[in-house]
């Protein structure tokens, strides 16, 4: 009873990908609540590394099913110890006023930019065999096309600012949980790197060993993941060990 076992995904590394664990778990959740409401927030703490050696348990407990909302906590577990910690909310779709801030930024198009498997395969080549080599010429799921420069291209420094196009490799069905899912896991790409670009440390370098540690994620309106979004991040604090990331997603009308 609302107890789900994610199937490992092999990342390279030995460690789960943080995406993974988020959106897994929110698949969980959702699977606990009717079909009539959707995803629009969620609050994760990582706790623990993951080892992509085994699967993860997700137990979800149904905290509230009222009239408009629904609220779940799940609780992420590889042998016994939790290695993260999820709240969801669901919401039955309302009509209510609209207005929508920040503009996309003027970037652009996907079209016009290298992916970056290619950028990463051209990288590849230059470095020697091994667990990281291995780690940028795997397959991803994910078509990303980066604006500037990773800062594994690009070591100096650079402003906390980062912009990447992204969709699915292939087409999804037309189901809404799926492209939450997929937009929770696409959600822990570039964070972490924005906070470092200011500081012109890189991870492909050893010179910053990092995690994840608590994650959030709104979802404002209807999207398709294997449609180009636009994820714009940016850094504005980071010391104490810690650096703080934050991201808008828009699709191409700029819509967020």
């Amino acid at each position: 009873g609302d107890r789900f076992v994610g199937r490992r995904q092999i990342e390279g590394t030995g460690r789960v990908f943080g995406g993974q664990a988020i959106a897994q778990a929110l698949v969980a959740a959702r699977r606990t609540v009717h079909d009539d409401r959707h995803t629009h927030s969620l609050h994760a703490y990582f706790l623990r590394g993951g080892s992509d050696e085994l699967p993860i348990d997700f137990r979800v407990k149904r905290d509230l099913d009222g009239r408009s909302f629904s609220n779940r906590r799940v609780v992420a577990s590889q042998q016994g110890q939790p290695i993260l910690n999820l709240i969801a909310s669901f919401q039955k779709p309302q009509d209510g006023p609209h207005h929508q801030h920040p503009q996309m930024p003027d970037v652009p198009p996907p079209e016009e930019l290298e992916p970056d498997s290619v950028t990463r395969r051209k990288f590849a080549e230059t470095m020697p065999e091994g667990l990281l080599r291995n780690l940028m010429l795997r397959p991803r799921p994910i078509d990303v096309r980066s604006v500037g420069p990773r800062n594994w291209q690009s070591p100096g420094r650079r402003e906390p600012v980062a912009h990447c196009w992204f969709r699915t490799v292939a087409p999804l069905p037309d189901s809404p949980p799926i492209h939450r899912a997929v937009l929770a896991y696409a959600s822990d790409f570039q964070l972490l790197a924005t906070a470092i670009q200011p500081h012109g440390l890189s991870f492909h370098r050893g010179e910053v060993k990092a995690a994840s540690l608590d994650h959030a994620l709104w979802f404002h309106d209807e999207f398709r993941a294997d449609d180009w979004l636009l994820y714009a991040t940016e850094s504005p604090w980071s010391g104490l060990a810690r650096g703080f990331g934050r991201g808008q997603i828009f699709n191409r009308d700029g819509r967020l």
